[in-house]
């Protein structure tokens, strides 16, 4: 019988462009990062993968620093594609994830670009898909909330960061948990 609910070992989370030049014109750009530094801090307690992807670093600069502080230990890709996932390094790390790796958690800008189009290869690649729908976003509300729609009709999972974090868990009381929980209380969004 499939499980519907995720488990930390068969994750992996995929931060795709959140360099300063492309979040300084995203709607709801706070929110955005605070989730992203939330997911990040679980990913870490919970021992789940973590990669990043960059978007011609060279001339769009590098993260926002408060996440890449949080990603220097974890690989970084850096691609030309929109697709993360059709960059060859991105695709074979992933392919080296496996059997364990089942879901890709993806998060980052834009949902109508590069997160969409991520999705899309990860799909077409046998990978399940979660997107984070606060933790993802565009220039726009329109082309965010297009995409969102067009995600889910390609078989894409949405969810929220605390559904997704709550659902990673599974319980509560355990040592993680307790790990965990001041990170979200904090969280100031």
């Amino acid at each position: 019988m499939k499980k519907n609910l995720l488990e930390p070992g068969s994750v992996c989370l995929h931060i795709v462009d959140v360099q300063k030049s492309l979040m300084s014109k995203i709607d709801g750009v706070k929110a955005v990062e605070k989730n992203i530094e939330l997911l990040l801090h679980c990913s870490k307690i919970l021992r789940i993968p973590v990669l990043a992807s960059t978007q011609y670093k060279k001339g769009l600069g590098p993260y926002v620093e408060q996440i890449e502080a949080l990603v220097e230990d974890f690989p970084q890709f850096d691609k030309v594609t929109f697709s993360a996932a059709a960059d060859s390094a991105t695709a074979a790390h992933l392919d080296s994830l496996k059997p364990a790796l089942q879901t890709v958690i993806v998060v980052g800008v834009e949902t109508h670009i590069c997160v969409y189009q991520t999705a899309a290869d990860l799909l077409d690649l046998g990978f399940g898909v979660w997107v984070v729908v606060d933790a993802v976003s565009s220039r726009n509300r329109f082309d965010h909330d297009i995409a969102v729609e067009r995600l889910q009709e390609i078989g894409a999972t949405i969810g929220s960061t605390e559904m997704l974090i709550y659902e990673l868990l599974g319980r509560a009381g355990s040592k993680e948990f307790k790990e965990i929980l001041p990170f979200i209380v904090e969280r100031d969004i």
